[in-house]
């Protein structure tokens, strides 16, 4: 089965509106780098579901020469007048990312990447939702999760241990995925088009593709899309497969906005 991921993230909001409607004004502040093609596109992509449920953004864009101390004051200033924060990555060369999260209090952390998180990062729960619906236990069962990055890798690695799975993260080298052939569940990020093939899977397996590039290295006919880390083919063995676009991608997108209404509960009373 294909998730549809655009499905999903619409049931998403559409609960969230009715949540969203015992607020007042709610805006969402964005940190990210000035002229990033593929940051301006993801950008816009959260624009168009924060307007589904009247979220404001502010965004303030840091220049190539941007500094660490310019983009930690860029974070304080969003934690005054904002109830969620992202820092949308990558963030300008010269900046360093922890000294930033530290900027960045939990109580505006919507995508859980410091520490004392108060919710769990979007692509956790964009998991966790599909497992969920289309009733896949987690409890027992052998998972591995390609890639070990903050925003899909490691995040997904402790939802299927928090979940009960067994759990082995490897990277994207081939040569260390012998072990997809074993695993109930795969979770993938790292980021490389087309790395996995069917015949490096088991039949039946739930494949998760998280991971996303612009395909530019794919076969002639195909590069310049939007790709995820399994050939397309991989559905064809897999029981159930997120397609890329339109798998994982809008569900995280809702989830950011899920969590910004928790963190907008903590922080002031409903009307």
């Amino acid at each position: 089965m294909i998730v549809d991921g655009k499905r999903m993230a619409g049931d998403v909001l559409d609960t969230l509106v009715g949540e969203r409607a015992a607020f007042g004004p709610l805006t969402l502040g964005v940190v990210m780098s000035a002229g990033d093609a593929a940051t301006i596109s993801f950008v816009k992509i959260k624009t168009r579901a924060a307007a589904t449920l009247g979220v404001d953004i502010a965004r303030i864009e840091l220049g190539p020469d941007a500094d660490t101390q310019e983009a930690a004051y860029a974070v304080q200033e969003l934690v005054k007048n904002t109830q969620g924060i992202i820092v949308q990555l990558p963030l300008p060369q010269n900046v360093d990312l922890a000294a930033v999260l530290e900027a960045l209090p939990a109580s505006h952390d919507v995508d859980a990447l410091g520490g004392g998180r108060l919710v769990r990062p979007p692509v956790a729960e964009a998991v966790a939702e599909i497992l969920t619906k289309n009733n896949v236990a987690a409890a027992g069962k052998t998972a591995v999760v390609v890639g070990a990055g903050r925003l899909v890798g490691a995040p997904a690695a402790q939802l299927l241990r928090d979940l009960g799975a067994r759990v082995e993260v490897v990277t994207k080298s081939k040569s260390s995925l012998a072990c997809l052939k074993n695993a109930d569940i795969v979770v993938l990020g790292a980021g490389e088009p087309g790395l996995v093939v069917p015949a490096m899977l088991k039949e039946g397996v739930v494949l998760i593709d998280a991971g996303t590039s612009d395909g530019m290295r794919l076969p002639a006919g195909r590069q310049g899309r939007l790709a995820g880390d399994a050939a397309p083919e991989c559905a064809e063995v897999a029981s159930i497969f997120t397609p890329v676009p339109g798998g994982v991608g809008p569900l995280a997108v809702a989830m950011i906005f899920k969590n910004l209404l928790v963190l907008a509960k903590a922080q002031r009373t409903p009307l």
